[in-house]
């Protein structure tokens, strides 16, 4: 499944759920997940991952916008994948057992970005990491609208 919006376009593997919006006084947020997702969350989708079964995973993407487009913090450039190595329960927004996560910050087209990644268990983090880095692979990010 295609979803593309505010700039953002990403293809999501069969099965997995997906949406974009504008948050409130900030730029657009994704959230991608192989479980359903629920109707309403926060920007990094704490409704989401604290109901993530062991091989669930969810995906965020949050746009900062171009302010802070190449500044230190954002410098690294778009991730096109994740090791599953990378995972970690330190990276967590809320730690919950068995859980691991991931974040990246980075430039992509100007504009200052986010990843943030939560799989539900490190027993599945290889095959959860794959299809992340499918996921990955397809995001394409057009630069701000002027």
């Amino acid at each position: 499944m295609r979803l593309a919006a505010h700039g953002i376009a990403l293809e999501l593997p069969t099965g997995w759920d997906g949406r974009i919006w504008m948050r409130s006084g900030g730029g657009p947020v994704v959230h991608a997940a192989n479980v359903a997702l629920p109707a309403a969350d926060g920007d990094f989708a704490t409704r989401a991952t604290e109901a993530l079964p062991a091989d669930g995973v969810v995906v965020v993407l949050v746009d900062y916008g171009p302010d802070g487009a190449g500044s230190p913090l954002f410098a690294a450039p778009a991730p096109g994948r994740i090791d599953p190595g990378e995972l970690s329960p330190s990276t967590l927004l809320r730690r919950r057992p068995g859980q691991r996560g991931l974040q990246r910050f980075f430039t992509a087209s100007g504009r200052a970005m986010c990843l943030y990644v939560v799989v539900g268990s490190a027993a599945h983090a290889s095959d959860l990491a794959a299809g992340v880095s499918r996921v990955l692979g397809s995001l394409r990010i057009e630069a701000p609208a002027a």
